[in-house]
């Protein structure tokens, strides 16, 4: 796939009086947290001995590049638009001194494919240190990061300063059994410039519709 970035244009977009007011007058960030039923996940997983971090991390940017909110970003020239789909980043954790790296792989909306980058990556890079394992991120990225040790019920998360970073940041805990299903705490960080809730409810609902797919995807 070819990255291509879709400038925004104000004079027709409905969202150019709420992206300047929550750019110049209320900006405001805020994060929604749910509990994710992600039982055809480990169904999936157990049946094909999959591992779960990319096989969920499929769900969840089927789900964001279905989202353009999420896909939103300013170009070299300082100029509003989205990309036509991003790829995930996210981080690979160092068990001997407790480190991580970033790392990214290419998107593909097959499955096997897509697995196939994040579990060759994940390899290759296992043993890299410093910030940046991979080399080369492309601006049309997500930041997907799991927390696998702690099943928290919220989650919070803010910049320091002001940036002009628009993605949402993707944060996901230690999954856990309850009735006999699996849940999983599920977190987006937003700018409200770019996203409001019903956008990211729907991106939350979005990853659980392709959690309940998982068996049509991963024939």
């Amino acid at each position: 796939m070819v990255a291509k970035f879709n400038q925004i244009d104000f004079e027709t977009w409905e969202r150019s009086e709420y992206f300047y007011y929550y750019i110049n007058k209320i900006k405001c960030k805020y994060t929604l947290t749910a509990q994710l039923d992600i039982t055809p996940i480990i169904t999936l997983k157990e049946q094909k001995s999959l591992k779960f971090f990319p096989t969920f991390l499929y769900a969840i940017m089927r789900a964001v590049n279905e989202n353009k909110e999420f896909r939103m970003a300013y170009n070299q020239d300082k100029q509003l638009g989205y990309w036509n789909f991003v790829v995930p980043a996210y981080t690979l954790f160092h068990e001997d001194d407790k480190t991580f790296s970033d790392v990214w792989s290419d998107y593909n909306e097959d499955f096997n494919t897509f697995y196939s980058n994040v579990v060759n990556d994940l390899n290759t890079y296992k043993d890299v240190k410093g910030i940046k394992a991979k080399p080369n991120q492309p601006k049309n990225f997500c930041s997907v990061s799991s927390i696998p040790w702690l099943s928290f019920s919220s989650f919070a998360q803010d910049t320091y300063e002001e940036s002009d970073f628009l993605f949402p940041l993707i944060r996901f805990g230690k999954y856990y059994k309850k009735d006999d299903r699996f849940f999983i705490p599920f977190a987006v960080f937003v700018n409200h410039a770019v996203a409001d809730g019903y956008h990211t409810s729907k991106l939350i609902n979005d990853v659980q519709k392709f959690v309940d797919k998982a068996q049509q995807w991963g024939k």
